[in-house]
């Protein structure tokens, strides 16, 4: 059950800025639904704006999800990504045993397919043909390929040869999912197939590209894309994801030797860490006018502090970019915390002055 002791609540009044209309679907999800699926909704909206902002031009984006939320996330990601960006809903079919009597028995599973832009990638996917198709191919030439007979209206007989590769894949795929007997089973709850990732892997990426998996889990999409040429991030939060993941990495028949595990937050490369100083002071209130950066109100240079706009408990690092000047006010408001959080009691403070009353003269 989500809560919002699990996202920055504060990040939702931010989001109004950026996507209105987004932040004003997840605050009626709320009502319709109830507050744990808005916290959720706020938790996915962070992770998927940034990877839209991170994902390339040609890249494709897909997303996995339960019956409980599918639907309301697609609506999220029309919103982020752009609803003409959608390109499938592919439905992820298996088998298995259950015993549902009050409702039909739940064999599928769905993933969207969206892309950055129109000039997206999708190399081709072939899967078998249908046994009743495979029957009509019932000849076979000199060089062993199969073939039908046609006879045509007007007495032609042609003859038609069965694709070797198989036939394009459709938006249904029947791939079975990992049992508790199944070889590549690692025992963690949301573990796919690696055929399911392999196939979107294939699709949407070729040898040399970046493949990311910001919900990892126990790294099938890591193995999928390193046995397949692809380089990889993966990422997750649970404590025993990180385990399966190193663990799995490890033992995947000895590919992985060099990989990297961490907990600790990626430095950026492409800036260099600057320490606050004097120097940056003049400068930033030079830039910002000598004005703070929350309230706008005007001040004199002692009276500005310098401010990680990304606090460093939250990953924010000693770079001119994530610099700011603050009054000393708005500076003890923020504290270490996002800026997100200051703005939200900014704009309390200001409704609560338009309607204060005065008594006096």
């Amino acid at each position: 059950m989500w809560t919002w002791k699990d996202v920055d609540e504060y990040y939702l009044d931010s989001l109004a800025d950026q996507f209105p209309a987004l932040a004003k679907y997840i605050a009626n999800v709320g009502a319709i639904h109830s507050k744990p699926m808005m916290a959720y909704l706020t938790y996915m909206s962070q992770r998927i704006v940034e990877m839209h902002r991170i994902l390339k031009n040609t890249g494709s984006l897909y997303l996995h999800c339960d019956p409980t939320a599918g639907h309301y996330l697609k609506l999220l990601l029309d919103s982020v990504l752009g609803k003409n960006n959608f390109r499938n809903e592919i439905v992820w079919c298996y088998t298995g045993g259950t015993d549902a009597k009050k409702t039909w028995q739940k064999k599928h599973d769905i993933l969207y397919f969206y892309t950055k832009t129109d000039n997206y990638l999708l190399n081709p996917c072939h899967v078998p043909f249908n046994e009743s198709t495979v029957r009509r191919f019932n000849k076979t030439d000199a060089d062993g390929r199969k073939y039908k007979i046609n006879q045509l209206k007007d007495g032609r007989i042609t003859k038609t040869y069965m694709k070797e590769e198989g036939k394009l894949a459709p938006d249904y795929w029947n791939i079975p999912i990992v049992n508790i007997t199944s070889k590549e089973g690692t025992g963690y709850p949301t573990q796919k197939p690696l055929a399911l990732l392999k196939r979107i892997v294939l699709a949407s990426s070729n040898e040399g590209d970046v493949v990311m998996d910001p919900f990892c889990g126990c790294a099938t999409t890591c193995v999928a894309a390193q046995q397949l040429g692809r380089k990889w991030i993966g990422i997750d939060i649970e404590k025993q994801a990180v385990q399966v993941l190193i663990q799995r990495l490890s033992d995947d028949a000895g590919l992985f030797k060099d990989f990297i595990a961490t907990d600790q937050i990626p430095k950026r490369s492409d800036i260099k860490e600057v320490q606050p100083s004097e120097s940056v002071k003049q400068r930033l209130y030079k830039e910002q006018q000598g004005k703070c950066n929350a309230c706008g109100g005007d001040f004199e240079h002692r009276n500005l502090e310098i401010d990680h706009i990304v606090p460093k408990s939250k990953g924010g690092g000693d770079y001119y970019e994530n610099y700011q000047l603050l009054c000393g006010s708005c500076n003890r408001i923020k504290g270490d915390r996002p800026m997100e959080y200051l703005r939200l009691k900014i704009e309390t403070r200001e409704r609560m002055m338009k309607h204060k009353v005065f008594f006096g003269e």
